[in-house]
């Protein structure tokens, strides 16, 4: 995420927050190598720098700044709201930095798109806060870019899993300082979820993650998918249901000899074809009625049925088919 010196609104346009007239000389200076070297310079402490520039606003003065923008879409008074609250991201972004220590800017910058949806949500005149509100915002925005970020498999996609996620390494150490084992059993009371999960979640946030494509060691082709147990048929499994196919076939050729007339028309328009037609359009090409298609289709479900059950015993099947 950039400082502050721009910011994108929640209509799409930019913003530009004003630098106050301070020049590089007003930034800290910690990281300065030497009088011949460029300055290092830390993103989030200049971050803080701006945001810090940004007073607090009264209740009041939010109640108000809210229904300028909810009744008239008075953009300057959004401006102001989420200014005026962006430390209050910063704080929620570091309570969650124990689960994101890559990067805190990262947090801060979802939580900063919460703190607009936030906005955009509020309602003035229900009488809530609105830091009270858009905190709940900020940290749905945080929690599901860590859910998404966490791995390149998705961990959380359930309520359960994500709240094991942040409270199973928690409720562990708690018990250990007790003196308690923290086995599943005794984990899944506490947190009230199975204790299967337990177990599951524990090992995805123990275990890496490997690409199956990866090689199984530097000096072979082998991969993690070549010892994955085929999801296809056995091969006997195969053999027998292609013998079974036949048979079915046959006999279903057998007994079409026996149609004719409009019995013939219905089999071959509404049970073999690939694309049936409808009841309609066979009673208009046959000259009779839909309810008198269905009839005989009926009918012809039933005698092929009792024809199927006399000719193919189960000694004409294969063994695993029977």
């Amino acid at each position: 995420m950039s400082t502050p010196a721009k910011f994108q609104n929640f209509d799409g346009k930019k913003m530009k927050f004003s630098n106050h007239g301070k020049g590089a000389e007003d930034l800290p200076t910690k990281n300065y190598q030497g009088p011949n070297q460029s300055l290092v310079l830390d993103p989030l402490r200049l971050y803080l720098r701006e945001v810090k520039r940004y007073r607090l606003l009264s209740r009041e003065e939010v109640t108000n700044l809210a229904i300028r923008y909810r009744e008239k879409g008075d953009m300057e008074a959004g401006y102001k709201m989420i200014c005026a609250n962006l430390r209050l991201v910063v704080k929620i972004a570091m309570d969650f930095q124990l689960y994101w220590i890559q990067n805190l800017m990262d947090l801060t910058q979802e939580g900063n798109i919460g703190l607009i949806q936030a906005l955009r949500k509020f309602d003035p005149y229900r009488g809530y806060k609105f830091s009270y509100y858009a905190s709940f915002w900020i940290k749905a925005y945080i929690i599901k870019f860590i859910m998404d970020n966490w791995k390149l498999v998705k961990i959380g996609t359930t309520l359960a899993q994500r709240k094991l996620f942040f409270n199973l390494r928690k409720e562990e150490e708690r018990l250990e300082t007790q003196g308690i084992t923290a086995s599943p059993r005794l984990l899944s009371h506490r947190l009230n979820v199975k204790e299967w999960e337990i177990i599951e979640m524990d090992q995805r946030l123990n275990n890496r993650e490997v690409s199956l494509d990866s090689p199984l060691k530097e000096d072979t082709e082998d991969t993690y998918l070549s010892f994955l147990p085929s999801e296809d048929l056995p091969v006997d499994d195969q053999l027998a249901d292609r013998e079974a196919g036949a048979i079915f076939h046959g006999k279903l050729q057998l007994f079409r000899k026996q149609l004719e007339g409009k019995d013939a028309v219905i089999f071959d328009s509404r049970l073999l074809a690939e694309t049936p037609l409808t009841l309609q359009e066979i009673g208009s090409k046959l000259g009779i009625s839909r309810e008198r298609v269905r009839q005989i289709e009926s009918r012809l479900k039933k005698r092929l049925k009792d024809y199927l059950e006399e000719e193919i015993e189960q000694r004409d099947l294969p063994e695993s088919l029977v």
